[in-house]
């Protein structure tokens, strides 16, 4: 694939901005760009199995891939105009899909494509954005707007639900639930280690005109099943907090227009990562679950640090 930046060892001064994140980057990791010829880049996923990373290059319609070995390849065509994606607890991948409007899964290499749920009520989704699965099964999305008012996103059109919302999925009884409409635009999610808490982010400044909110929500989760007590985790700027990942201790790993915010669990911004191009969303990969991979507009990054990602499913 070609691109305007080529692969390899990028500069990049990490800024420590509190002493509690100095250790995850003592060793002064490197940031590398992997691939790049993206148009925008969202949405990575760690693929254990072959030792990849697939991401979303929406505008494309397609889906990408890289392996050291193999370097970077289209792995899907005609995407659906896919977001975010997660694997899920029997090792298919499930899949954010702005232009279906809905949740699916293929299996690990593409094929065997079904739907999960497409609608709610009988209306259809908006455009599911990202996804995460609990430790019990449940299916956690975002249901935000962006495919039907982003032209290169989706195909257009109108909501049928009026609302954007956060949904549960219970694969074992069907059940589908609204968890909570308080973000204006939900977007990026992820719960805490011990699974306490989800974490939300609202991104409605990021269309013109659409709303001003670029924040992260924090929510208890009640019974394993609900959300209650939203309230503002953090401002994030410049930019949006797109999609984000947690670590073991518990910090957020975020998006955002400078690069990547590390974020503690009392909300204090304890470190940055800068990368040279606007980010859409982080996953954690490797062996070790330690080496962050950063979807970056047109490309795609990795940075080794001293934590490891949460590993679910």
């Amino acid at each position: 694939m070609s691109g305007a930046l080529p692969p390899g060892e990028v500069a990049c001064r990490i800024e420590v901005l509190d002493a509690r994140f100095a250790p995850v980057v003592a060793h002064r990791p490197r940031l590398e760009r992997l691939a790049t010829g993206a148009s925008w880049s969202e949405g990575p996923v760690w693929i254990a199995d072959d030792d990849s990373v697939l991401w979303s290059d929406i505008p494309n319609d397609r889906m990408l891939r890289w392996s050291a070995s193999d370097g970077t390849s289209v792995w899907r065509e005609r995407a659906g105009f896919t977001n975010g994606h997660t694997r899920d607890r029997d090792g298919s991948i499930l899949h954010c899909s702005h232009g279906l409007r809905a949740v699916f899964r293929t299996n690990v290499d593409g094929s065997g494509q079904r739907i999960v749920a497409d609608r709610w009520q009988g209306r259809r989704f908006n455009s599911p954005n990202d996804i995460v699965v609990k430790s019990d099964g449940t299916i956690w999305f975002t249901d935000p707007p962006y495919g039907l008012i982003i032209p290169e996103e989706g195909h257009g059109g109108e909501s049928e639900i009026g609302d954007c919302l956060v949904f549960r999925h219970d694969p074992r009884t069907g059940a589908l639930d609204p968890v909570t409409d308080v973000p204006e635009h939900p977007n990026g999610l992820a719960f805490s280690p011990d699974e306490a808490l989800l974490y939300v982010s609202d991104t409605s400044l990021a269309v013109p005109g659409h709303g001003s909110n670029h924040c992260i929500w924090v929510f208890d989760v009640t019974e394993g099943r609900g959300l209650a007590n939203g309230r503002v985790f953090a401002q994030v700027e410049p930019g949006v907090p797109d999609g984000f990942r947690v670590d073991a201790r518990g910090w957020i790993y975020t998006s955002a227009q400078d690069g990547v915010q590390v974020l503690h669990t009392d909300g204090t911004l304890i470190g940055r990562i800068p990368v040279p191009e606007k980010v859409g969303n982080v996953t954690f990969g490797g062996p070790d679950r330690d080496v962050l991979h950063i979807a970056a507009s047109t490309s795609l990054y990795r940075i080794r640090l001293a934590t490891r990602g949460v590993q679910r499913p």
